[in-house]
């Protein structure tokens, strides 16, 4: 069947279209959908294609900012050819891409297909679920809801994050303050605060556990773990399903996230484009 590829720029359009389509598989589009709704409350310049079959969405392609990385849904084969033409006949040249590990290959075997240049693995990432909360070895210290006045010292840590995970940096202060305003930041403290995390949400009852951060002098003491643990405590005893994704090449916090509770569900991979020739 033929695909058609719309091009929308502003987020409640792209949940207006699409918004069935990413709740079928909510946990693995937790990312779009939650980044669709901070987007709705905080416009931000963005660009979202969404592919068509017939009168049904095939996939959704959604990319703000617009020097980041595109992020992907599940994408039917056939749409992913067209979606790639569709972004290339636009001038938009993509730094790279991140999803569902078939899904960003296949989407970047088509990039480099058809731009005649390299596309490069650059991480793998798994996604977690919270199937039961186990319980964890006491540490030293409580979680706490961060607030105004530890602005400066989590936008010290947010940096300290991007710079360990490789992102590239979003308006570091904004993104803060945004997260702030919205109850999302959780700082543990022992004595002094030592660990920090967000949980962003809730899209569809689901809570993503995200920039999980301990300064390097306070590491290999359980502070992250700990904070991860007690988020995701009140988050199920708020009647809210607990996800998080982590970087495949630490085997540290895999490992930590599997003694909490959380399981695999899916593997994720962030490709890296290259110049086109």
């Amino acid at each position: 069947m033929d695909i058609s590829v719309l091009y929308v720029d502003d987020a409640a359009s792209v949940l207006a279209m699409a918004g069935k389509f990413l709740l079928a598989e909510p946990v693995l589009h937790n990312l779009i959908l939650s980044l669709l709704e901070v987007r709705v409350k905080h416009p931000e310049p963005g660009r979202y294609w969404v592919a068509m079959r017939s009168e049904q969405v095939a996939g959704v392609v959604f990319q703000s900012p617009l020097n980041f990385f595109a992020n992907l849904s599940r994408i039917e084969d056939e749409a992913i050819a067209a979606l790639v033409e569709a972004i290339r006949a636009a001038g938009v040249k993509l730094p790279g891409v991140n999803g569902e590990a078939r899904v960003a290959a296949r989407f970047a075997g088509e990039w480099a297909e058809q731009t005649k240049s390299g596309a490069t693995p650059q991480q793998g990432m798994r996604l977690y679920e919270l199937r039961g909360l186990r319980e964890t070895p006491k540490v030293e210290g409580v979680l706490r809801q961060a607030t105004l006045a530890d602005r400066d010292l989590l936008i010290e840590w947010q940096l300290g994050f991007y710079m360990t995970v490789r992102e590239p940096l979003p308006d570091v202060p904004r993104h803060v303050e945004t997260r702030l305003a919205a109850r999302q930041l959780w700082i543990w403290e022992a004595d002094e605060p030592v660990s920090m995390a967000a949980s962003v949400g809730p899209a569809a009852g689901i809570f993503r556990i995200a920039a999980v951060y301990t300064p390097p002098d306070k590491r290999c003491k359980g502070y992250a773990a700990a904070c991860v643990h007690g988020i995701s405590r009140s988050l199920v005893e708020n009647g809210y399903r607990c996800i998080l994704y982590t970087d495949l090449e630490n085997p540290t916090s895999n490992a930590i996230y599997r003694r909490i509770g959380y399981q695999a569900v899916a593997e994720a991979l962030r490709y890296r484009f290259e110049a086109e020739i």
